[in-house]
């Protein structure tokens, strides 16, 4: 099949909307809604000059997702004085899998001559991921304590570099999952909180977020872009992104959402898609309902002073049972 945009060779056909690329108009597909999302959620406001200029750290782990947002902005934003971006990058004490995606965090950071800080949970908490999972003390998947250890160390280190956003490179794909899984579990307040955290534009529109001033409030700008799109988007402009499953994930309920969502995207061209617009809908009118609620009240965890709606946080009890 012929490009629809001009008479070189498709690479790619996106059934959702139709669509036939060549590379070229492809890469350009996938920049175009790059950056119309970055438009859309107000990520850069016009309070932003060279003189006082937005900080934005992005979560650079080496993979697919978050390589392509990192080489977009790049790309974007490298020579406009109203943005500083710092890539942070995670080591969780994963042999072999984590040391590669680091080298290609290393060579991306090298090629843009861009700002790069890298962060370990040994020297962080004194643990390796390899050796949580074999002690495994709370009796639960590796990914759960990862996450609680991966939250900390990006918010932390996001506010440490006093970043005005923290960037992290979800696509279509994790988003659809996200919302499928808080639908089926009826979690309305938690569709509220991801709301506010992550998926709401800055600002004070009618549809903006309710920013709360203990994190650094996050942002998706990849989120318009299906997974498979970033891997070949990945591919076709010769990124070194590390495309390879981490060899502790194990997130069965995760994974049997996302085999559902292929199943009906195959199905029906567009489901993902739809199943993001209409949660970001419903979540909007949750984040408005939860706003007063009082359930967000948060202290400070006894012990090493994190945001926490407990007495000590999630991340240091499960040090804790690990010590």
């Amino acid at each position: 099949m012929d490009c629809d945009k001009c008479d070189r060779e498709a690479v790619m056909h996106a059934a959702y909307s139709g669509s036939h690329l060549c590379d070229a108009h492809f890469a350009e597909s996938v920049e175009r809604r790059v950056r119309s999302r970055v438009r859309e959620d107000n990520l850069l406001p016009r309070s932003a000059t060279p003189e006082d200029p937005e900080t934005w750290v992005i979560g650079l782990s080496g993979g697919k997702d978050s390589v392509v947002l990192t080489h977009i902005l790049d790309e974007t934003f490298a020579e406009d004085p109203r943005v500083e971006m710092v890539a942070l990058t995670i080591h969780e004490g994963i042999e072999g899998y984590r040391d590669e995606s680091v080298a290609a965090c290393e060579e991306l950071v090298a090629d843009l001559d861009l700002r790069h800080e890298m962060v370990s949970y040994a020297e962080e908490f004194g643990v390796r991921m390899d050796d949580v999972v074999e002690d495994d003390p709370e009796n639960m998947a590796p990914c759960a304590y990862c996450g609680v250890f991966r939250r900390d160390l990006l918010s932390r280190y996001a506010a440490e570099f006093d970043a005005d956003k923290l960037l992290t490179g979800h696509n279509l794909d994790d988003e659809a999952q996200t919302a499928l899984m808080n639908f089926l579990e009826g979690d309305v307040a938690q569709m509220a909180k991801h709301y506010d955290a992550s998926l709401g534009p800055f600002g004070d529109g009618p549809d903006a977020r309710n920013a709360g001033s203990e994190f650094v409030p996050r942002a998706k700008p990849l989120r318009d872009v299906p997974e498979k799109e970033v891997a070949l988007y990945a591919h076709l402009a010769d990124l070194p992104a590390h495309i390879t499953e981490c060899p502790h994930a194990s997130e069965a309920y995760r994974g049997e959402i996302g085999d559902l969502l292929l199943g009906l995207e195959e199905n029906h061209p567009g489901a993902r898609h739809s199943i993001v617009a209409g949660y970001e809908e419903l979540a909007s009118m949750a984040s408005e309902r939860y706003a007063d609620a009082g359930e967000r009240d948060t202290n400070e965890c006894e012990e090493c002073g994190a945001t926490t709606t407990r007495d000590r946080c999630r991340k240091c009890s499960l040090l804790d049972a690990l010590a």
